[in-house]
């Protein structure tokens, strides 16, 4: 027997705090309800601000201009995020130049970086840089406003900077990357820093962690194609369309 509106509904916002994702194939058979009913339940849902709707299903509603602080961000799935920058470190080629974005992924890739490898690294980290001049790395940080929850130089100062520069390969964080939003952040002065970097890469590679898959925050940075993604993993439902868009690096 179907169920009620109501029940369905409760049903599926109850999942949702349990997974941060679910799709339409998932709730097909416990609401005993055609596809169609649960795509309109969907999207009655996210009419309310309830959820967000996603390819294929939906996810917990966003909150889109939130940031944690770097410390934060380098607590969470740490392990995770060290493999990432292992792996991305070993993409590294002698003479290359290039830029290493502030973000809690991107730094772990310095500790592997080998100590034979005569590179150039263009950061608008302040405490990126303080690590890449400990390993006596040739170094070269924007200038700017520093924003103080990432350590990150902003502003027309750093884009002055950085559009005199061309790389051979960049490493971005973001805060998302989504079928249809492409990569996002919260923060409009970085995703235009992060844009910039990109356009100017001959590689560019986004570092993610898993939690950072079907993610969404305020501003788009640019689309998936814009970047090759390095993850730990990236769930079976959606490695195919991610596929569809871009390279897919999976390193667990």
């Amino acid at each position: 027997m179907e169920m009620l509106t109501e029940k369905r509904h409760q049903f599926i916002l109850d999942l949702l705090t349990e997974n941060d994702i679910v799709t339409i194939n998932e709730l097909l058979k416990p609401l005993n309800a055609s596809e169609s009913t649960v795509r309109r339940d969907l999207k009655n849902l996210e009419e309310q601000g309830l959820l967000a709707r996603v390819h294929g299903g939906a996810k917990k509603m966003p909150h889109l201009s939130f940031e944690a602080t770097m410390a934060e961000k380098e607590e969470k799935f740490h392990q995770q995020k060290v493999q990432i920058a292992k792996f991305c470190a070993g993409l590294l080629d002698t003479e290359d130049v290039i830029y290493l974005d502030a973000g809690s992924t991107t730094i772990e890739m310095i500790q592997f970086i080998p100590n034979d490898l005569s590179i150039k690294v263009v950061t608008n980290s302040v405490k990126h840089a303080a690590l890449l001049i400990d390993r006596q790395i040739e170094t070269i940080i924007l200038g700017g406003n520093i924003k103080l929850s990432t350590n990150a130089t902003l502003g027309a100062t750093a884009m002055q900077q950085l559009s005199d520069f061309r790389f051979s390969k960049s490493f971005l964080g973001m805060n998302g990357a989504e079928l249809e939003a492409g990569f996002t952040t919260p923060d409009p002065e970085e995703a235009a820093v992060k844009r910039q970097a990109l356009q100017q890469s001959q590689q560019a590679y986004v570092l993610l962690d898993h939690s950072k898959l079907q993610q969404v925050t305020f501003v788009q940075v640019a689309p998936l194609k814009s970047a090759t993604i390095v993850t730990n993993s990236c769930p079976q439902k959606f490695r195919e369309d991610f596929q569809d868009q871009t390279t897919l690096k999976e390193v667990n």
